[in-house]
């Protein structure tokens, strides 16, 4: 018994080592930041089967930003669409110097900012040029480099916003705006082509 115990504390020690080592941002110099917005443009790309999900393109999307955290997930129910979260930030949100005053974080398909004191931007801003997106990669290449995105770095990416069913009724639509927030308001992206920068 004492030796499960002590393994299992291993596997937890050692699942928070990589969680850590996955998290410490890459740092910019100050000044320095994404000026571009993400691009959305209308579509009428005909739905598609991947895996058990029917997926329905509602707009073409690119995008270059900086990442800011994820959360890769194994058990959830949109796990098999979507193995990785990725909160990203562009514009004056993307600068080293607001990303210094901001703790950021992610869970349960969300992601969340936190300041102390005086915020380093309108709070409207930052929501608007940031956001939490769920990444469905197109192959194994894909999924390979969302895996390997970690926190600062600079990622460009394209594919589509799209809506994701099941015969079961379980359905995933994603926000065709960025300057929702909430439930409902995260992207979800079906990539089909991504660049680390």
């Amino acid at each position: 018994m004492r030796l499960l115990i002590v393994l299992a504390s291993l596997v937890a020690v050692g699942y928070g080592i990589v969680q850590w080592r996955a998290q410490r941002a890459e740092s910019w110099q100050a000044g320095d930041y994404i000026h571009a917005e993400p691009k959305q443009t209308p579509t009428d790309a005909a739905a598609f089967t991947y895996k058990a999900f029917r997926i329905q393109p509602l707009a073409r999307f690119e995008m270059e930003a900086r990442a800011l955290h994820t959360m890769s997930y194994r058990f959830d129910e949109g796990a098999a669409l979507v193995p990785v979260d990725v909160a990203f930030a562009w514009g004056r949100t993307s600068d080293q110097r607001v990303l210094d005053q901001l703790d950021i974080g992610q869970g349960a398909r969300f992601y969340t900012w936190r300041y102390e004191g005086e915020p380093p931007l309108p709070p409207a801003e930052i929501s608007a040029s940031s956001a939490n997106m769920h990444l469905i990669p197109a192959d194994a290449g894909v999924a390979k480099r969302i895996a390997a995105i970690h926190p600062g770095q600079r990622v460009w990416l394209k594919g589509y916003l799209v809506e994701a069913s099941r015969d079961d009724g379980w359905h995933w639509r994603s926000s065709l705006t960025r300057l929702d927030t909430g439930n409902g308001a995260c992207e979800l992206v079906y990539v089909e082509d991504i660049e680390l920068r």
